[in-house]
């Protein structure tokens, strides 16, 4: 009788037992992306760090606009473990509007209870834990269904019936249309409710990111000292510049591009004032806040927001007449300008014989530590103000040859014009 024999599995070459040698490599392999994995970090100046961790301290949602592959997604890693904040990544575009806005849930009784929006299991997870970093990524490439579903969320913090706890920070990254996959500009109301921060890669950081090493990113250090101060001085910036220059308040683009980006609105001033007060508190550079500034209300209202802080950094006109020999003047030469004409108009509303002579010495020093021609016009409109029974300061014989060298500079600068136009 013949013996029946039993099938045997024959080893295959997807089977990781049959081979050991093959399963102790991957394992190798392993071990070997671990240690590609393992990267430090280290203090290092980064605008563009210190800008988004001053928005996320400030808790305005902040949108990093920039180029694939420049490591935006990164950076918001770095970020999350450097703040051990738990990061939840949402891609936008993978998602339906109801996912944002909450699915209905029909219950018992409609009737009576209505019926639910259930929020998905990420907006659970966060809330279950008080606290993270969301991270809404490739944002230019969600339909504009899902940017309309995407408005409550960043503004509100509310998905279906749960809101978002306080300690949840809002980020965002898009690449320009251009460069997006069935890219969208997007929706002016969901682009007014993001401070936009152009993400571009620095080759010293890139390279020595590689190499192992990360800039690191911190909180910006608040200054308990200066918080009611900072925001008096944010307050008397923004309302400054909105009382004279009223069109600014709302200003909608007319082109479909520049309402996808910053634009000034009552909602974007506010976070511009938020964001001058922390950074006034943080002792932040002037760089930084104007990445900020720009990136909440746009370049020319950030621009002019920025040239009103500069003035209100100015030195009092009356306490530069009072000893104007302990004067500190300006480097900046716009800024020196507007501090001679400040005191030279002190001196036009209140003239006394002891201020107009104070003001002769302030320029003066103007003219030891500056540019000469910067003293031109204050002079001569100083010296219009004289009245006939006030005596002229020997200063002035020091001023005058200032004032003639420029004159004849600029008469000369003039004839070189007309003999080049004459000479086409």
């Amino acid at each position: 009788m013949p013996t029946s024999t039993m099938p045997t599995s024959t080893p295959t070459a997807t089977d990781p037992h049959a081979d050991p040698a093959r399963a102790s490599q991957l394992e190798v392999a392993g071990d070997l992306l671990a240690l590609l994995r393992e990267t430090d970090t280290e203090p290092r100046p980064d605008l563009q760090l210190e800008a988004l961790t001053l928005a996320v301290a400030a808790d305005l949602p902040v949108l990093l606009l920039g180029e694939p592959g420049i490591g935006k997604t990164a950076a918001l890693t770095r970020l999350a473990e450097a703040l051990d904040l738990p990061l939840t990544t949402v891609v936008a575009s993978v998602h339906e509007p109801s996912d944002f806005s909450g699915l209905p849930i029909v219950g018992d009784d409609p009737a009576e209870q209505g019926v639910p929006m259930a929020p998905p299991d990420w907006a659970v997870r966060l809330v279950r834990a008080g606290r993270g970093l969301l991270f809404l990524d490739e944002l230019s490439t969600a339909a504009p269904a899902v940017q309309a579903a995407l408005l409550r969320l960043v503004l509100e913090r509310r998905i279906g019936a749960l809101r978002l706890p306080p300690g949840v920070r809002i980020v965002a990254a898009a690449n320009p249309r251009s460069s997006a996959a069935d890219g969208w500009e997007l929706s002016p109301p969901l682009a007014n409710r993001f401070v936009h921060l152009q993400w571009t890669h620095d080759h010293e950081v890139v390279v020595r990111g590689l190499g192992g090493v990360w800039p690191r990113a911190t909180l910006p250090l608040l200054d308990p000292e200066r918080l009611a101060e900072s925001v008096a001085f944010a307050r008397r910036a923004v309302c400054g510049l909105l009382t004279t220059r009223p069109a600014l308040v709302h200003r909608l683009p007319s082109g479909e591009t520049r309402r996808g980006g910053p634009w000034p609105s009552p909602r974007s001033w506010e976070m511009a004032l938020f964001l001058t007060a922390f950074a006034t508190a943080a002792g932040s550079s002037r760089e930084v806040l104007s990445l900020l500034v720009r990136g909440a209300v746009g370049d020319g209202p950030g621009l002019e927001l920025l040239a009103g802080l500069d003035r209100m950094d100015l030195p009092d006109p009356e306490d530069l007449l009072a000893d104007p020999a302990s004067a500190v003047l300006p480097e900046r030469g716009d800024l020196r300008q507007a501090v001679l004409d400040g005191v030279v108009e002190a001196v036009r509303k209140r003239p006394e014989k002891a201020r107009w002579d104070a003001a002769w010495a302030l320029l003066v020093r103007a003219l030891d530590t500056g540019a000469p021609d910067l003293v031109v016009v204050p002079a001569s409109t100083l010296a219009a103000l004289r009245h006939e029974d006030w005596d002229v300061p020997a200063s002035i014989d020091r001023l005058a040859g200032a004032v003639s060298l420029s004159r004849r500079a600029d008469r000369a600068a003039e004839r070189a014009g007309v003999a080049t136009k004459a000479g086409r």
